[in-house]
């Protein structure tokens, strides 16, 4: 190398030369179908076991023709929502790669590229509901694209609108309900329904109100750490003292996650969400309560089973309305399958409305 090069390259800024951490790495064939999977969000597929519950509380799940069926009405619900997070994924992937803690999905770090991860989508979203069709029946494949359009209309639009989110997300768990119900052919009760919706409503306005709480807390911990900055002088012009001052970055991982993944999370107050799952598990309670009254009037076999599941199901709500209190319901399931005393009681209640759908 000559001295006249060496010159010309000391001669370049560095922040002309681009860093490691620019580009995403390459893409490893070998890393796609883990990447696609990661994407696809497999800790969230515990959701759709919600496709039993209409089986469930019709007594439908004695069969190997309905187990087989709700089987697949499982691996299609999946693929429904897979594909509304792969194209997610790829419509934010700009925004991820600069987050602290999202540039690790598989999408934003180049684990799946861009379009793989839309006509991977676009494709899940197009044969899922078709299968369905064929597999199931016309009402089960109509949800299944209901569902589809629904949850990307929320992604691109709806997700910005107050009110209107908790309502979609609440939408998605109820679709989830009744998904397994259309497809064997259940006629869902009125009762069903309205306990089944006010139970989503409870656990997703927990949700967002642990989720609002965290925020607030993370906010306040960050303004007590920041140290107060003496006034120095200083040369030259002064900015704008009516800009807006650039955002703090994040404190953590779990923080930042909370403060990016919802738009109009800070439009709510913690009294509002409180007064949403307060209201929803009275709702959910209350019409839980008068199903089975009114379904168990007549008792069959030695004890009112469906009167009696009344107990573990108010516990339940119970239960998860302390997780909810202290703002660490951010992740539901988590709470549902890693608190040990919830486990039991779902269990128990399980056992008891089994043994009312076998002595009715």
């Amino acid at each position: 190398m000559t001295e006249r090069t060496a010159a010309l390259i000391d001669d370049v800024p560095a922040s002309a030369v681009p860093s490691a951490g620019r580009f995403p790495p390459p893409v490893s064939v070998r890393g796609l179908p883990a990447g696609l999977v990661r994407t696809a969000r497999p800790r969230q597929w515990v959701k759709n076991v919600l496709v039993l519950a209409a089986p469930l509380a019709a007594g439908r799940l004695l069969s190997a023709h309905a187990v087989l069926q709700l089987a697949v009405v499982f691996v299609l619900f999946t693929g429904c929502s897979a594909a509304v997070y792969l194209i997610n994924d790829a419509r934010d992937a700009d925004a991820d790669r600069a987050h602290p803690v999202k540039c690790r999905r598989p999408v934003a770090c180049g684990q799946v590229p861009v379009p793989v991860a839309y006509a991977t989508g676009g494709a899940l979203a197009v044969l899922a509901p078709a299968a369905a069709g064929v597999l199931c029946n016309p009402d089960t494949a109509g949800l299944l694209a209901g569902y589809v359009v629904m949850q990307l209309a929320y992604c691109v639009w709806l997700k910005h609108m107050l009110v209107v989110d908790l309502v979609i997300v609440t939408t998605g768990f109820l679709m989830r309900a009744m998904a397994g119900g259309l497809a064997l052919g259940i006629d869902l009760s009125r009762w069903f329904l309205i306990t089944s919706g006010f139970g989503a409503l409870f656990m997703v306005a927990a949700k967002r109100y642990s989720e609002l709480v965290l925020m607030s807390r993370l906010a306040e911990r960050a303004t007590a750490a920041a140290p107060a900055a003496p006034a120095a002088p200083t040369v030259g012009p002064q900015p704008d003292a009516t800009a807006p001052a650039a955002p703090a970055p994040p404190e953590d991982s779990e923080g930042s996650e909370v403060g990016a993944s919802r738009a109009l999370l800070g439009a709510y107050t913690t009294g509002y969400l409180r007064f949403v799952w307060q209201l929803a598990a009275g709702g959910a309670v209350l019409a839980y309560c008068l199903w089975s009254m009114e379904t168990g009037a007549s008792p069959n076999g030695w004890l009112p089973w469906r009167q009696l599941s009344m107990i573990p199901f108010i516990l339940s709500v119970l239960r998860y309305a302390v997780f909810a209190d202290a703002g660490s319901a951010g992740a539901p399931e988590d709470v549902v399958l890693r608190d040990r005393a919830l486990v039991v009681i779902a269990l128990a209640w399980v056992v008891l409305y089994v043994l009312a759908a076998v002595n009715r």
